[in-house]
């Protein structure tokens, strides 16, 4: 991984304090961000180092670790658990009277790997990193592939029908790159899904009103109802109340590695009364009234 100087990145001194450095990140922050930059990936890669930079160098326990450490920060805790493994292995052959000049050797040697000069730093697993994937709902109702710029890089990937909002799927291997040839860390991937359609999701189950005049709903009828998928007519029976329900087996959304399986649509009647009457309306539902009462 190329070694990136935070301190340079947020444009300080190394000696900086607290306050410089949030000013120094304020500054940055709004020249680089995304929405003064629409479209430059540049400006969106420069503001994601200027986050992480920010991240670290204001934790006076990263910061230190950072400066003692460079780029390999993260791993502070096991080189130093390393270099006390060694200190031990030495003094316990120093103990044990076998001390001689090799001893320097096969101290660096275990440390850095190798001998004669020949150095092979200590191995460490990538870091694993996390990301954000905004969709609507309709784009998680088939399977579909999605280019992701990671590092730098862009990543294709197929994602299955039925993902739920905020749920989190790891792909392998795309994460930090490992230290001195050690394993990729992971890419775990966060789905934040945005739902302006006029269905309400449950798991596999969508809810949904219809509005039914009240003439249908009087007499029964047909009415033409939205699902996920295309439109569907139903029939309506007579004197169908408002806030009746129906499913509708197989119309709610795919579930998540699935195939062909689906959830149900709920339909909820809401019965909208007759506004801007004539006269002659009235005189009508006036006569119903009566004949009504009269029963």
């Amino acid at each position: 991984m190329d070694h990136i100087d935070f301190y340079k990145l947020l444009e300080i001194d190394r000696s900086a304090s607290t306050g410089d450095i949030k000013k120094a990140y304020r500054k940055l922050a709004r020249k680089y961000h995304p929405d003064l930059n629409p479209n430059n990936k540049e400006a969106e890669k420069k503001f994601k180092e200027i986050n992480e930079a920010n991240a670290v160098l204001s934790d006076p326990e990263k910061r230190k670790k950072y400066d003692e450490h460079g780029n390999n920060w993260q791993h502070a805790e096991e080189f130093e658990k390393a270099r006390q493994q060694q200190s031990q292995n030495q003094q316990k052959r120093k103990t044990s009277q076998s001390f001689a000049g090799e001893d320097f050797s096969d101290f660096f040697g275990s440390m850095f790997g190798g001998s004669q000069g020949q150095a092979r730093q200590s191995v460490f697993r990538g870091q694993d990193l996390k990301a954000e994937l905004h969709l609507e709902l309709a784009d998680v109702y088939k399977s579909q592939k999605q280019t992701l710029t990671v590092n730098g890089k862009n990543i294709r990937l197929s994602f299955p029908a039925g993902i739920e909002n905020r749920q989190v799927i790891k792909v392998t291997g795309h994460g930090s790159p490992g230290v001195n040839g050690g394993p990729n860390g992971d890419l775990f991937i966060t789905f934040s899904i945005n739902n302006h359609t006029k269905f309400k999701r449950d798991g596999k189950n969508l809810y949904a009103n219809v509005d039914l005049d009240l003439y249908t709903a009087l007499l029964g009828g047909e009415v033409t109802v939205n699902t996920f998928d295309g439109k569907v007519k139903l029939k309506v029976p007579r004197e169908t109340q408002s806030g009746t329900k129906v499913k509708l087996k197989g119309k709610g959304f795919p579930v998540y590695k699935k195939e062909n399986e689906f959830g149900d649509l709920f339909i909820t009647y809401q019965v909208k009364l007759p506004t801007n009457l004539t006269g002659k309306e009235i005189e009508l539902f006036t006569t119903l009234k009566r004949m009504k009462n009269e029963k």
